[in-house]
């Protein structure tokens, strides 16, 4: 898995594409104001603040349901749930706004945001192919509960979700009550916890303290999938077509919504409805 250390490579594209848009911008401004750099700087970096809260503010609208019934969820924006479109609209929007006063500015500013724009939608869309490319199904053996041996093949077929957790590693327990309650709402998704490094008493002792119930808990007792898969730490989450590609992952916790979000925009899949969702479904 592509990282960048402790922080999400996300927020590194980010950066690059602001320091792009500037530097465009700046560089078009050159002779139309006495300091080019901190003008457009100041315009993009506004903008850019700006687009990032509307694009969260999106989100949790779009899925304001999944958020009322966990309002603090809002305040974890590490679970990626953001709408792109809606934040590039309110920064241009500020930028429109704020230029009025400032028309020779104006060309040079949107200008570097389309600079900008392009480039973080070349970076990311590249980021993503790679990761695609370089990330395979895990073929480390494993093993269920019991002991019996198990490989993360056999659970192809249809979409599937591979979350990498530790019962000493907070965010995990955290977003453990999300896991098992989208497996009853996904009838159509395989979830397959695969615990890292932890023994079977360990793993038994929680689920019976926690009053957690999965379809597939396996075990790595010596934490290949995370070495396989390249993971910096958990929680780890990898989602991957019926056919064993890698569609998605996700370093961190995952809230609610940003699991129903990836899952609807990465295999079209929908919840079903809570009275449906009481009959947990067979084990494939």
């Amino acid at each position: 898995m592509i990282s960048a250390g402790p922080l999400p490579l996300v927020l590194f594209i980010v950066l690059a594409a602001a320091a792009i848009a500037v530097a465009v911008g700046a560089r078009l401004a050159r002779g139309l104001v006495p300091r080019p750099w901190s003008e457009v700087a100041s315009h993009v970096t506004d903008a850019l603040l700006v687009g990032l809260v509307a694009a969260r503010v999106g989100f949790v609208l779009l899925w304001w349901q999944s958020y009322l019934e966990a309002p603090w969820s809002i305040l974890r924006i590490g679970d990626g749930g953001f709408i792109p479109w809606v934040g590039i609209v309110a920064g241009l929007a500020l930028a429109f706004w704020r230029l009025r006063a400032k028309p020779v500015l104006r060309k040079p500013v949107l200008i570097g945001f389309m600079a900008g724009i392009a480039a973080w939608a070349l970076l990311a869309g590249t980021v993503l192919m790679l990761q695609r490319s370089m990330v395979q199904m895990p073929e480390a053996e494993l093993s269920l509960l019991d002991h019996t041996p198990v490989q993360l093949h056999e659970y192809t077929g249809r979409p599937m979700v591979v979350n990498l957790w530790a019962t000493w590693c907070p965010p995990c327990r955290r977003e453990m009550p999300v896991l098992a309650a989208a497996q009853h709402r996904f009838p159509g998704v395989n979830f397959v916890l695969v615990n890292q490094g932890e023994s079977p008493i360990e793993v038994l002792n929680y689920l019976e303290q926690s009053g957690l119930s999965f379809e597939n808990m396996l075990l790595d007792p010596y934490s290949r999938v995370m070495q396989e898969v390249g993971a910096r730490g958990l929680p780890t989450t990898l989602f991957f077509h019926a056919d064993g590609r890698l569609a998605d992952t996700h370093m961190g916790e995952l809230t609610e919504a940003a699991l129903a979000h990836t899952l609807q925009q990465r295999f079209n899949v929908k919840a079903r409805t809570s009275s449906a969702a009481s009959t947990p479904p067979s084990p494939p």
